[in-house]
């Protein structure tokens, strides 16, 4: 079980005009965790035809939204603060949580029966693959965008050392000269899934910065964010369409 009670809100798509059943998408923030940009965002996400469990994965530093509201999570200060909160998501700690997310799919009724889908950003990016990872059965995409440190060879709690477990279609989108993955690691990653007869793909975003899906960064391209929609689109289609 996981450690207290998580967070989290559902998000349908904003053309459902009363409660309906959608295929399920779970989706992990980046490290700023929950605010009114992650909520966009999911909610641009749920408009493409799905329901979207949006967990709160720093419910163990507080709960709903941790950066204050007169702060960018991205600045320095705040910055060093999140990735604090963020050491206590270890493999351990999130398979604790994966229980909880898993079950509250199969038991809200907005969620239709069946296999789900994945998608997390910047930290999430490596949550969205562990999930997939613990849940093969039942994991049928994962996505990550603008992903961080998905494949460091000194980390023993890498996620490319769980990718011989993931079964689901895996999409990457990459950010361009991306100090939190570099190109070195982008290699790495993809020569695992690779290795491990993967189903994926992986595209770099060719001229955008970490963190191009996200509203409230300097980094935010109106393109790339239209861009990783579409992508998002075709991979959960392709994925969850009976």
């Amino acid at each position: 079980m996981a450690d207290g009670v998580i967070d989290a809100q559902i998000i349908t798509p904003s053309s459902s005009i009363s409660p309906s059943k959608n295929p399920p998408v779970v989706m992990f923030s980046d490290i700023g965790g929950m605010r009114p940009a992650t909520e966009t965002k999911a909610q641009a996400v749920a408009d493409l035809g799905y329901s979207v469990l949006l967990p709160n994965i720093l419910y163990r530093s507080g709960r709903g939204q941790i950066v204050p509201v007169d702060r960018r999570f991205d600045d320095q200060d705040m910055l060093t603060e999140l990735v604090e909160c963020g050491r206590l998501l270890t493999p351990e700690a999130l398979s604790r949580d994966f229980v909880g997310l898993v079950s509250a799919v199969e038991r809200e009724p907005e969620f239709r029966e069946g296999r789900i889908g994945t998608v997390g950003y910047c930290r999430g990016g490596g949550i969205a693959i562990r999930l997939a990872a613990l849940y093969p059965d039942k994991v049928a995409a994962a996505a990550g965008f603008h992903s961080s440190n998905l494949a460091d060879p000194n980390d023993p709690n890498s996620p490319m050392l769980v990718v011989n477990q993931v079964t689901a279609l895996i999409y990457l989108g990459h950010a361009d000269k991306d100090d939190y993955l570099p190109p070195e690691q982008i290699s790495l990653f993809d020569r695992v899934l690779s290795e491990n007869s993967a189903h994926f793909m992986t595209e770099l975003y060719r001229g955008y910065r970490h963190g191009f899906t996200t509203l409230d960064t300097d980094a935010y391209s109106q393109k790339a964010d239209i861009l990783h929609l579409n992508r998002l689109r075709m991979v959960l289609g392709e994925a969850l369409t009976d």
